[in-house]
């Protein structure tokens, strides 16, 4: 059980090499076998992961017996075990729909899935910023060829703009991390955060600087207004098992300001303390309001869940800005929730898309679906869900995210943003349900059968929704457990530095 940390990498990883040798290689149908096993392989070890770091408190692992903060550490905590779980159960749902056939295609789409995988999870467990910028790069790589999974024009164009936007993330991501190590002398996140209250005036200057452009960065990961403008062609030109996937793609930008920035320039950062907080509340707010702009002028189902990804990621923004632990723990529960649902959603867009021929998922009138029935069912869900409407998970998320706004002077905001966002996402996806399953031609239609994998895909996924209400209490607990953690620096720091599982 020492070694449990390192498998959400190592598996992946290995998985990856192996179906690119022989006998593997050879076939699609022993790829996905082996592909879906391992997925379910890192679904429980994921678990396993959570439940040990949540009853034996921080797994520490050290690569190579150099303690922190001079080598290489993995961090599984209550918060990046939860997230590593959540990549983990979406990214099963993801690969079982690609499985019925959008994985053939192409080239080498379940390795470069399995690589994509592991980079999401080495930055959801690295302790240090540099192996965050390598494990950035890891999973960037593997977007890149996903995203382009299948060719064609518009993907090829996307391709460019999302590549050309990241390679210039990267360049300042490295400017930053050489401003931060000339500082402070260290990159290991909890020794930085044990450093930078030290720090003497000049040396205050720089650092902020290097925190601020960390903050460009992982606002253009998580497409965080103004550096937004990239997601909802990208997402949408995808096909479903990678957009699917991609729903977690923002979050890891959302886990990074988190995590840098209430562990080491959080509260107990002296004259640092809350450096983004000020960049933070205009932005989040922003981005919300575009995301419903975008929600409510979208002309096709994809578009309108890639703007929904953008109303996510204002909403998490938005309870990041608040600094308090009761809003990260709302922040966790509804991430959660947001991820498994518009990934779900993702996935019934291409249904819907394949049943309406030349039309797919453009709000026109087309030939009815054949099976309009379960795929309707499926996006009734969904969409109760998404809009935040009770009694599923996205109602309990948003009231969790506004109580937690009580006494702030921005509360004003928050409430009004929030609700109106959610008022324009409601109208959205009730106009394309009428659209879609209402208003259709009297021509004929020959489209396929569903495979029976897509429907268990979507199922998985949407299933998470009832489940993260059903069992609210434990998974709230949960989070109010995580949130505490990561804001306590006995805890996120202080711990850490000594070495071990603490």
């Amino acid at each position: 059980m020492q070694h449990l940390p390192i498998f959400p990498i190592l598996i992946p990883m290995l998985a990856a090499v192996f179906m690119l040798l022989p006998p593997l290689s050879n076939s699609i149908n022993r790829h996905r076998v082996f592909a879906i096993a391992i997925m379910v392989l890192l679904v429980i070890s994921s678990a396993l992961l959570l439940l040990t770091s949540h009853e034996q408190g921080t797994q520490m692992y050290i690569l190579g017996g150099w303690q922190p903060p001079f080598g290489i550490a993995l961090v599984a905590d209550r918060l990046s075990t939860m997230m590593v779980l959540l990549t983990s159960v979406l990214a099963l749902g993801a690969l079982l729909y690609a499985c019925a056939g959008d994985d053939n295609e192409g080239m080498y789409f379940h390795p470069l899935f399995m690589f994509q995988i592991m980079g999401i999870n080495g930055a959801f467990l690295t302790g240090d910023i540099f192996n965050l910028f390598v494990f950035f790069e890891v999973l960037l790589i593997a977007s890149y060829a996903l995203l382009i999974h299948g060719g064609g024009k518009q993907k090829t164009k996307a391709n460019v703009h999302y590549v050309i936007l990241n390679l210039v993330a990267s360049s300042v991501f490295l400017f930053a991390l050489g401003i931060l190590y000339g500082t402070i002398g260290s990159l290991n996140i909890a020794d930085m955060a044990s450093k930078v209250r030290l720090l003497g005036e000049q040396e205050q200057a720089l650092v902020k600087s290097g925190g601020l452009l960390l903050l460009v960065v992982f606002g253009l990961k998580a497409a965080m207004l103004p550096l937004n403008f990239w997601l909802p062609k990208t997402y949408a030109v995808a096909s479903a098992p990678v957009a699917a996937l991609f729903a977690i793609m923002t979050k890891v930008g959302v886990y990074s300001i988190l995590r840098i920035h209430t562990v080491i320039f959080g509260e107990d950062a002296g004259a640092l303390a809350g450096i983004a907080i000020p960049w933070l509340w205009p932005l989040a707010i922003l981005t919300l309001i575009i995301g419903a702009i975008g929600v409510l002028a979208s002309p096709s189902l994809r578009l309108t869940v890639a703007n929904l990804v953008l109303v996510s990621v204002g909403t998490l923004i938005i309870a990041i800005a608040m600094q308090r632990e009761a809003a990260t723990a709302a922040a966790l529960y509804y991430m959660m929730h947001t991820t498994l649902v518009t990934g779900a959603l993702f996935l019934i867009a291409d249904l819907i898309s394949k049943q309406r021929g030349k039309a797919e998922d453009r709000y026109v009138v087309a030939r009815q679906m054949t099976h309009s029935k379960i795929i309707g069912i499926t996006f009734f869900i969904a969409a109760l869900t998404v809009v935040g409407l009770p009694p599923f998970s996205g109602f309990l998320g948003k009231v969790l995210i506004l109580q937690s706004a009580q006494g702030l002077t921005e509360s004003a905001w928050v409430w009004s943003v929030v609700l109106l966002a959610g008022v324009a996402s409601l109208i959205a996806i009730s106009r394309a349900g009428t659209t879609l399953f209402w208003r259709h031609s009297n021509g004929s239609n020959d489209s396929d059968p569903i495979h029976p994998l897509k429907i268990i895909a979507v199922v998985l996924l949407l299933s998470a929704s009832p489940l993260l209400v059903i069992f609210g209490g434990p998974v709230t607990d949960f989070t109010n457990l995580a949130a505490s953690q990561l804001h306590d620096t006995t805890q996120s720091v202080d711990a850490l530095l000594i070495g071990g599982n603490k």
